[in-house]
């Protein structure tokens, strides 16, 4: 599993979660910061930091940011 990163980074874009990253896969687009998927472990480090509480296990994203985890793997250039 992945962590998403969802619509309170845009405007924000605290690099708090990058620093703390042990694998180095958060990466910033135009907007906001975005989770590759496919290098992701899954430990959760960035989510303690996050100072606007938007990143969340892709399998617990809220409802209404769930066409966030499309976004992470677009901005990731997946899809």
């Amino acid at each position: 599993m992945t962590h998403v990163i969802a619509e309170p980074c845009i405007g924000t874009k605290s690099a708090d979660c990058v620093d703390v990253c042990p694998v180095d896969c958060i990466y910033e687009a135009e907007e906001m910061f975005y989770i590759h998927p496919e290098e992701c472990i899954d430990c959760g480090a960035c989510v303690a930091v996050c100072p606007v509480t938007d990143i969340f296990p892709e399998d617990d994203v809220p409802d209404e940011w769930a066409d966030y985890k499309e976004k992470n793997r677009e901005l990731a250039g997946l899809s």
